[in-house]
């Protein structure tokens, strides 16, 4: 799918993280992340799995323990047993520098390291700890993610640009220092990579917080004042329509300004809740906004009294869940199927013209009216459906159309 001519992408320079591309005009990359015990082989890579399967084109995992080290390389061949091939990000805290170090399989077989400066070391340790990451970065080849993030900012800036402040004529806010201070620990630390022999196409920027307006803010700044791949999400979004609202908010202002080139939408699961919700939101974001296409896009009408029917929103859930099913398959057999859509509509006000407006599209009869179903097929009425399995019919029409609007490559 073609952006919008009025979505100018902001000009980054590319990092590539395995087969993906970040930045430099590439597609903006969804993004992931675990929440197993990575020490937990088989339940990482079902997760792991699970996200992929659902589009998440990257996949980090949180490396802490030596057992999570050491357990990155058999995650690693599973996937790929499987034909799993999502590169993987390990998320390192306070002792990355002695993990990478001590298990070299790990530093290999992970596609990029995520650090965060606040989280790095303190004092004279610090720039020794950083050091070492970078070294092993260079060393394994491998581009890293500096993020900043509000809760685990380094204390050590922060109290210095306090005191400059402090000395001001007019000091500025308070707030103000602590936005000025995510931006200088990412590019300072940044430059301190690249003086350490790393790069400037293999480094990707985060500054996260977890109020809307301060991330468009500070986004905002930070894409003014250099052109690294920046990594965009709030860092704690929350649970459920709040996450999900919050999210949507932040990132389509940023990415409507061109910002962004690889983001998470980063949701609390309910308890045992489907970890590729955040997948999904995030492809939605960008697919809803004319960025990218990932599934079919189905309509549907909110109903209102002319169709106290439940009927056409159990089909409307139906065919929403289907094409997600039938994605993983239709992705790799059906190319160009992420941009059909289709619309399932309640009644005759306005069913019939967006069924027309579909690739394939129903109008449901609304209270009182003929029991009857006319299918629309771009745009020209095709068939009437009737009787007790509209709702199979209907499927049946999709897997039709799709074999024959997308052909198998070579068919």
């Amino acid at each position: 799918m073609n952006a919008p001519a009025l979505l100018h992408r902001r000009l980054s320079t590319t990092v590539h993280v395995g087969p993906v591309a970040i930045g430099g005009g590439a597609p903006v990359v969804v993004q992931s992340m675990t929440n197993t015990d990575t020490a937990d082989v088989a339940g990482t890579v079902a997760q792991v799995g699970a996200l992929a399967r659902a589009g998440s084109e990257l996949v980090r995992i949180t490396v802490n323990t030596p057992e999570a080290a050491r357990a990155v390389p058999e995650i690693r061949n599973r996937l790929e047993q499987m034909g799993i091939m999502v590169p993987l990000i390990g998320d390192f805290h306070y002792n990355g520098h002695k993990l990478l170090t001590q298990t070299p399989a790990c530093a290999e077989a992970l596609a990029k390291y995520r650090i965060n400066p606040g989280n790095v070391g303190s004092g004279e340790k610090r720039d020794v700890q950083f050091a070492t990451l970078i070294e092993l970065a260079c060393q394994y080849n491998k581009p890293i993610r500096i993020g900043v993030n509000w809760g685990s900012l380094d204390q050590e800036l922060l109290a210095r640009l306090m005191d400059d402040n402090a000395r001001r004529p007019e000091p500025h806010d308070a707030k103000d220092v602590m936005f000025e201070a995510l931006i200088t620990s990412a590019l300072d630390s940044a430059q301190r990579a690249e003086a350490l022999g790393l790069r400037h196409d293999r480094i990707v920027l985060s500054c996260k917080l977890s109020g809307v307006q301060d991330l468009i803010r500070v986004y905002r700044d930070l894409a003014r004042r250099c052109d690294y791949a920046l990594h965009l999400g709030l860092t704690e979004a929350g649970m459920g329509s709040k996450g999900i609202v919050a999210s949507t908010a932040a990132l389509a202002v940023l990415m409507q300004e061109g910002i962004g080139d690889t983001i998470r939408v980063s949701l609390t699961p309910e308890p045992g809740g489907d970890r590729t919700r955040e997948v999904v939101v995030a492809q939605e974001i960008l697919q809803t906004m004319g960025l990218r296409a990932f599934a079919p896009l189905v309509t549907a009408c909110p109903g209102c009294g002319r169709t106290t029917s439940t009927t056409f929103q159990e089909l409307a859930a139906r065919i929403q869940a289907y094409v997600r099913e039938q994605m993983p398959e239709w992705r790799l057999h059906h190319p160009g199927v992420e941009n059909m859509t289709l619309a399932v509509m309640g009644c005759v006000v306005n069913g019939p013209g967006e069924s027309k407006h579909a690739n394939l599209g129903i109008s449901l009869p609304g209270t009182g009216e003929s029991p009857v179903a006319p299918v629309y097929i771009d745009g020209e009425k095709a068939v009437t459906l009737r009787g007790e399995r509209i709702a199979e019919e209907f499927q049946a029409i999709v897997d039709d159309y799709v074999r024959r609007r997308y052909p198998a490559p070579g068919a």
